[in-house]
C-alpha cells in the first residue's frame, strides 16, 4: 500500500527536519549566547498523548546544531517541576561542566538557571539528562557540531534520533525489569539466532566466538550452557524523531543527492539495527569520530553509540525507509526518505521476523579503522573492569561492586591507561566513558588500532580493551549506558590525579 506525499505532508515534515536540525547561526548565536529548556512537551504516539521531557532550544525545537568554530556558550533553564543535570554526551568540557549530579556540581533546582562555555569537540553527539529515570522519560537532545568538510560537502544533513519510550512512569518500568515479569529477553535471543545463524557477519570478516584468543574455554561454555539477554523489558513505542512507523517522519529529499544520516541511539535499554534497504550505505563516523568508510546496507547501533551513514540517491523519483530494528526481536521504527511527489510507502510497526542480535561476535567494531588513531605509546597501567550481573536479583556490577562500593580506576593526567572491559555476564554493555575519547585497540586480546569512540558495545563473554590518555584532572563517570543497568549499580569513576 501506498500513500502520496502531499505538499501539506512535505510542510510537515520540512517542520520535523527544522526539529532535528535546529541551526543557530554564529552572528547570532555568539552576539546572545545559547539558549536550552529542560521542559515538558506532548507526542501523539500511535494516537495516544503522552507527556513527556524534553530539551528545547531558543527556537522551541529540540536540540542543537553548531558550525564549525561556534563555542558552546549555553544558558541552561531548568522549567521542570523536579531537579535535573545534563550531561554533554560525547563532549568533553571543563569537569564542573560534565553534568553528573553532584560530581562536582548539584542538581540544578526547579527554575534556575547555569551558564556553560567551553570550545566543543565536533561531531555527532547528544545530550541528556544523568538521572536515568529522567531519561527514560525523553528528556535527551542530539547535539551536533559539524565540521567545516560538513559546510563544503554537497549533502543534506538529516538527524535520525532513536528512543524507546513507555506510557508507565520510569519506576513502574524499573519495578517490572527488577520483578522479572517483563523479561523474555532468552527467548528472543533464541527466535533471532534461529532467524539469523550468522548474526553479527553482516559486513563480513571480524572475530567468532570460536576464535576468541585467550577465552576459549570459559566463554564457550558459558556460551552453550545460557541463552543470551538481549531486551529485558518491551517498550510500548520505539521512536524515531518522537514518532513511531504509524506516522513517520518525511524528509524531502534531491534526485540522484547525497545524505549525511546522523543516527542517534538515545534509547534506554535497545540496541537498534539501521537498515538502509536499497540505498547504498557508506558508514564514515562512529560516536562523532571519522573512520575509514565502510559500505554495507545495516549498521548496529548500541545505546549512547551514534553512527554517520552517507547515502547516495538514485537519480529518479522515489521513497526510501530508513529503518531501525530491534535487536532479536520484530518491532522497528524509522523515516522516510522521499522526492516529492514520491509515493510513500506504510510501514508496519512489526516486521515479519526478529532482528538479530547484534554484533555477538564483534564482527562490525573488528572492521572500524579510525581516520586519526591515537599516537603509539606503551600504556603505562592496564586495569581490567569485570562486567557482571544477572537478571534475578537484578543486579549489575563492575568488578562485583556497585557504584557507592566502587574502586575507581585511577591515572595520573597524560598516562596512557589501557582498559580491559571483560563481560562475563549474559547481556550486553555499552560502556561510556565521561570526558574523555579512546580507541577500541584489541578484541578478544587480539590487537588492532581500531576506531576512536566514547561508547563501546561489550557483547555476552567478550572483552574488549581500550586506549585513553588521561585528561583533566577530575573524577569522571564510567558506566554501562544500558540506564536500567546504570540505574542498579553498573558504574564506577575514572579518577584521574594532578
Amino acid at each position: 500500500m501506498a500513500q502520496i506525499l502531499t505538499r501539506r505532508g512535505f510542510l510537515a515534515a520540512s517542520a520535523g527536519m527544522a526539529a532535528a536540525l535546529a541551526l543557530p547561526r554564529p552572528s547570532l548565536a555568539q552576539a546572545t549566547g545559547l539558549t536550552l529548556q529542560a521542559t515538558t512537551r506532548t507526542l501523539d504516539i500511535d494516537g495516544r498523548a503522552a507527556t513527556v521531557f524534553g530539551l528545547l532550544n531558543g527556537t522551541g525545537t529540540p536540540g542543537l546544531v553548531l558550525d564549525p568554530g561556534q563555542r558552546f556558550r549555553l544558558d541552561l533553564t531548568n522549567d521542570l517541576a523536579e531537579p535535573t543535570i545534563i550531561h554533554w554526551h560525547g563532549q568533553i568540557p571543563p569537569n564542573a561542566q560534565d553534568g553528573v549530579p553532584d560530581m562536582p556540581m548539584p542538581l540544578l533546582q526547579p527554575g534556575e538557571t547555569r551558564s556553560y562555555d567551553y570550545d566543543p569537540a565536533a561531531g555527532t553527539h547528544w545530550m541528556h539528562s544523568h538521572v536515568p529515570l529522567q531519561e527514560m522519560r525523553l528528556l535527551a537532545a542530539p547535539l551536533i557540531v559539524r565540521r567545516p568538510e560538513d559546510l563544503r560537502a554537497n549533502r543534506q544533513e538529516v538527524t535520525m534520533f532513536l528512543h524507546d519510550f513507555s506510557f508507565r512512569t520510569p519506576e513502574e518500568v524499573l519495578d517490572e525489569i527488577r520483578s522479572g515479569a517483563g523479561h523474555t529477553g532468552a527467548g528472543a535471543a533464541e527466535e533471532a539466532q534461529a532467524a539469523d545463524p550468522h548474526a553479527g557477519h553482516d559486513m563480513g570478516g571480524g572475530t567468532t566466538m570460536s576464535g576468541m584468543q585467550g577465552m576459549e574455554d570459559m566463554p564457550m561454555q558459558g556460551m552453550a550452557g545460557m541463552a543470551m539477554d538481549l531486551n529485558d523489558f518491551d517498550f510500548d513505542a520505539y521512536l524515531a524523531n518522537d514518532r513511531t512507523l504509524a506516522d513517520p517522519e518525511v524528509v524531502q529529499v534531491e534526485k540522484g543527492g547525497r545524505v549525511l544520516l546522523r543516527v542517534i541511539n538515545a534509547a534506554a535499554a535497545t540496541v537498534f539495527w539501521v537498515d538502509c534497504g536499497a540505498l547504498p550505505g557508506r558508514l564514515v563516523a562512529v560516536d562523532g569520530q571519522p573512520v575509514q568508510p565502510l559500505s554495507g546496507a545495516r549498521f548496529g547501533v548500541a545505546m549512547g553509540q551514534r553512527l554517520d551513514l552517507e547515502l547516495d540517491l538514485p537519480a529518479g523519483q522515489g521513497a526510501w525507509p530508513i529503518l531501525a530494528r530491534r535487536e532479536g526481536a520484530h518491532e522497528r521504527t524509522g523515516l522516510i526518505l522521499a522526492t516529492v511527489g514520491a509515493e510513500v510507502p506504510i510501514i508496519l510497526g512489526l516486521a515479519d521476523e526478529a532482528a538479530p542480535a547484534f554484533d555477538v561476535d564483534l564482527a562490525q567494531e573488528a572492521r572500524l579503522r579510525a581516520l586519526s588513531p591515537l599516537d603509539e605509546r606503551v600504556a603505562d597501567a592496564t586495569p581490567m573492569l569485570m562486567l557482571g550481573g544477572q537478571m534475578q536479583p537484578y543486579r549489575w556490577t563492575i568488578n562485583d561492586r556497585v557504584f557507592e562500593d566502587r574502586v575507581p580506576v585511577t591515572a595520573r593526567s597524560g598516562q596512557r591507561v589501557e582498559i580491559a572491559f571483560h563481560n562475563m555476564s549474559m547481556m550486553g554493555h555499552p560502556m561510556h566513558l565521561h570526558g574523555h575519547h579512546f580507541q577500541v585497540v584489541a578484541i578478544n586480546g587480539t590487537r588492532f588500532a581500531g576506531a576512536l569512540r566514547d561508547t563501546v558495545y561489550v557483547p555476552p563473554m567478550s572483552m574488549v580493551t581500550v586506549a585513553v590518555d588521561a585528561g583533566e584532572a577530575a573524577e569522571w563517570m564510567l558506566h554501562c549506558h544500558h540506564m536500567p543497568h546504570l540505574a542498579s549499580g553498573m558504574m564506577t569513576t575514572f579518577a584521574v590525579s594532578g
